[in-house]
């Protein structure tokens, strides 16, 4: 084959070093606009991972590069004063330079000709290649020309950045946070050759206007950066490489990912690779990773199909289809460390000690969980793991096990929640007129005995029209008190778990039949008259609520009081008011459902206006040392729709009006909704809130294992985590999930001691048949 290569950056020359490897016959020629052996930059930074890969393909210049790179396992942390540091996480340096110089010299070893000094606009001077490679970097030229075919979808992100150098040799990954009178800055360091460490400066857009750097030029702004890190520069000087760029040196970085990776211009087939398809921000180090693998996968899946110009667009459906997979959880996983950076001066730096911000900063990723970092460094999460449980309260022993994060207490108001899992609020449909029964003292007792901190009831209507269906639980006659006394007196007194009561009224989603006999759809005998802010039906064919009048609000506050009241004669620790999932004081909150002309409708302080006077008047009748937690969906996941800075606000409201934790759901609200679904993807919510609006949260939502719970806890994203359909699955999950995670300090019931034993020892097994 004919192949042209245009830019001559990492992933043009892997490639035509590998693909001149697998078939000397192609005639492969790399095209570079920079002099020969001559390029821009400071160091680049890849894992060992990619390192081994790299020698699996061409162990020469895999040879070459280790004899140039820099190794290191540690990643230190200065700030507020302390130094922090955790090893095992494996990563190389080297400088960019000194990379595309050993590539480059492969490259002519191997017989791939390489042609300097030619600024290539378009695929079209290459007529006669039957492939072309357009490797040209975040501007390619190359996409720009077929914008409408490749799609390109590019980010401009909020934070600035400066690409400095320095000869102050650092020996791990550095992470350094300075304060300043108008917010944080922080720095990304590490060495990546004998004389030379990388030094990259990073600030908020509000701190950099402040300190007045979109005004500086270049030398200044290194002055700047070199007086903010004095202390740790030990008197060596900040260098640029960048001089001849005019103007400031501060970059915003720029997220690229294209719909479309292939193109066949009427003479070639056109591919983008490296920068030019994809870009992944340096907080995670992986933009020279994705470059070196998309060679490495594309070369790979010519192997298979045979690299002859017939078989190119059968191998370039299949590198977009396998390659985009990975693409996309690396580049998720980049922006979840990219916007960990951009929101620390505002979420992290000034709420959390240096312990906790460790943790934080080290899963900001979300690829790197708790028990990963007992894998990398036992010690370090050790130590932490003890001052966690001294922060909560624990007593740690001399010689006793040290309680994970997931297994400390949990203080609000006068309540002490023994662990923090909660079993989340989840609907059973089996209660007789409102009335709890046997199922539901065997579904709470059950999971009580498995070991949950906080169980939550389902949605506890306060009426028997703020029913979402015939077997819903109610909380607004004698006889409910009782029956709900007797399970929660059962409860305390066969565990240590905590009961919570969620107080709620479903409002336009009310008068539906049980789930088993159709979700959401509308009874067809026996419905009542619903009422909502706005007449809007759910479904098009649900009943249509009447729009509520102030009559019907005083009613519904009424309502929700005296089931306040009866919620502490049956014996609840903890209250939840239910303001999620389209329910009725949802339907005032979000835009979607509120569409009224009246101080009830409009602002977010007018919609919130009814369900935080309910929620004064249920705080002023609930018992003063027992607290209080509200739900809300903190995303409507619609156009138009409630998102996550309307969340902040609604949590502030909320947090004045004497709210002590916040139950972070989404969704549910419109039909038609596109949640983004993942691994705990409603935590997101929780910890923001948590962390800008100062109050405890509750995260839900695909939490389901012990590693989920203590990543979680640990890093401050929420302080209690809710966990529903595993508990469904099976009612021992906590005691089972302590069991997986091999910690022996949380109690059986006496009933059930001689299980456990048995259970542990079948874990082990299993675990030793999977060669864990």
């Amino acid at each position: 084959m004919r192949i042209v290569c245009i830019g001559g950056g990492p992933a043009g020359l892997y490639f035509a070093i590998l693909m001149k490897k697998l078939n000397p016959a192609h005639q492969i020629t790399v095209v570079e606009r920079n002099k020969p052996y001559d390029t821009f930059g400071w160091g680049v930074v890849f894992s060992d991972a990619t390192m081994d890969n790299m020698r699996v393909w061409d162990p020469v210049t895999a040879d070459a590069i280790q004899v140039a790179f820099n190794h290191w396992d540690d990643i230190e942390l200065r700030f507020k004063g302390q130094l922090i540091r955790s090893g095992g996480h494996g990563f190389v340096g080297i400088g960019r330079k000194h990379m595309l110089n050993i590539l480059q010299a492969r490259c002519e070893e191997l017989g791939v000709e390489l042609v300097f000094e030619r600024d290539v606009d378009s695929d079209l001077e290459f007529p006669d290649a039957d492939l072309i490679i357009a490797s040209d970097g975040i501007n390619s030229k190359i996409r720009n020309r077929y914008e409408d075919v490749f799609k390109p979808d590019i980010v401009t992100r909020p934070n600035r950045y400066i690409w400095l150098g320095t000869n102050k040799l650092f020996d791990a990954f550095n992470f350094i946070f300075e304060e300043t009178e108008h917010g944080w800055f922080q720095a990304h360091i590490y060495k990546f050759d004998d004389t030379t460490t990388t030094f990259i400066v990073e600030c908020p857009e509000h701190v950099w206007l402040a300190h007045g750097l979109d005004k500086a030029d270049q030398q200044q702004s290194i002055e700047f950066c070199e007086k903010l890190f004095e202390k740790h520069l030990d008197g060596y000087p900040l260098m640029t490489n960048a001089r001849h760029l005019r103007g400031s040196a501060w970059l915003n970085f720029q997220r690229v990912k294209c719909e479309q990776w292939h193109h066949f211009n009427g003479k070639s087939h056109v591919v983008l690779m490296g920068d030019a398809v994809h870009t992944a921000h340096f907080a995670i180090g992986s933009g020279t990773k994705l470059a070196l693998e998309d060679a490495i996968d594309l070369t790979k899946l010519f192997q298979e199909e045979g690299d002859t110009v017939d078989n190119i667009p059968a191998v370039l459906a299949r590198y977009q289809e396998v390659r985009g997979i990975d693409v996309l959880r690396l580049q998720n996983a980049a922006w979840n460390a990219m916007e960990w950076f951009e929101v620390c001066d505002a979420r992290y730096c000034n709420t959390m000690e240096p312990e906790q911000f460790m943790y934080s900063m080290l899963t900001r990723s979300q690829r790197i969980s708790h028990e990963n970092l007992r894998e990398r460094d036992a010690a370090w999460l050790g130590g932490f793991e003890k001052w966690f449980a001294e922060k909560a309260g624990v007593k740690v022993e001399e010689g006793k096990p040290v309680p994970p994060p997931m297994f400390t207490p949990f203080k609000l108001r006068g309540l002490t929640v023994p662990n923090r899992v909660v079993m989340s609020p989840m609907a059973m449909y089996s209660a007789e007129d409102g009335t709890a029964n046997d199922f539901h003292l065997v579904h709470f007792g059950s999971r009580a005995l498995g070991g949950a901190g906080l169980l939550y009831t389902e949605m506890t209507c306060v009426s028997p029209d703020a029913r979402i269906t015939p077997g819903c639980l109610g909380l607004y006659k004698p006889e409910h008190v009782t029956a709900l006394k007797r399970i929660v007196d059962f409860v305390h007194a066969n565990s240590s778990a905590k009961m919570g009561v969620q107080l709620g009224h479903a409002g336009r989603k009310g008068a539906t039949k049980l789930a088993w006999e159709g979700i959401d759809q509308p009874l067809e005998s026996g419905a009542w008259e619903l009422y909502s802010a706005s007449p809007l039906p759910y479904l098009p064919h649900s009943q249509v609520p009447r729009e509520m009048t102030r009559a019907d609000m005083d009613r519904v506050k009424d309502d929700f009081v005296r089931s306040t009241k009866m919620a502490a004669e049956a014996g609840f620790d903890i209250l939840e008011y239910h303001c999620a999932h389209g329910y009725l004081m949802s339907s005032f909150l979000s835009p979607l459902t509120n569409q009224r002309g009246d101080e009830y409708g409009g602002s977010m302080a007018n919609r919130a206006r009814f369900p935080l006077e309910v929620f004064k008047a249920m705080r002023a009748v609930w018992p003063a040392d027992k607290p209080m937690s509200v739900r809300f969906s903190c995303h409507d996941w619609f156009p138009g729709g409630n998102t996550a800075d309307d969340a902040v606000e609604l949590a502030r409201l909320f947090k004045d009006a004497g709210a002590d934790i916040i139950d972070c759901s989404s969704g549910q609200v419109w039909k038609g909704e596109q949640p983004v679904y993942g691994r705990m993807f409603q935590t997101p919510f929780a910890d923001r809130i948590r962390n800008e609006v100062g109050i405890p949260t509750i995260a839900v939502g695909a939490i389901f294992e012990a590693d989920h719970v203590n990543s979680i806890i640990s890093a401050g994203r929420a302080d209690l985590c809710a966990v529903a359909r595993p508990h469904l699955a099976d009612s021992a999950w906590t005691l089972h999930e302590a069991a997986k995670i091999e910690y022996k300090g949380i109690a059986w019931p006496k009933q059930y001691i001689s299980g456990r034993g048995q259970y542990e020892t079948n874990l082990k097994r299993s675990y030793a048949a999977l060669g864990k």
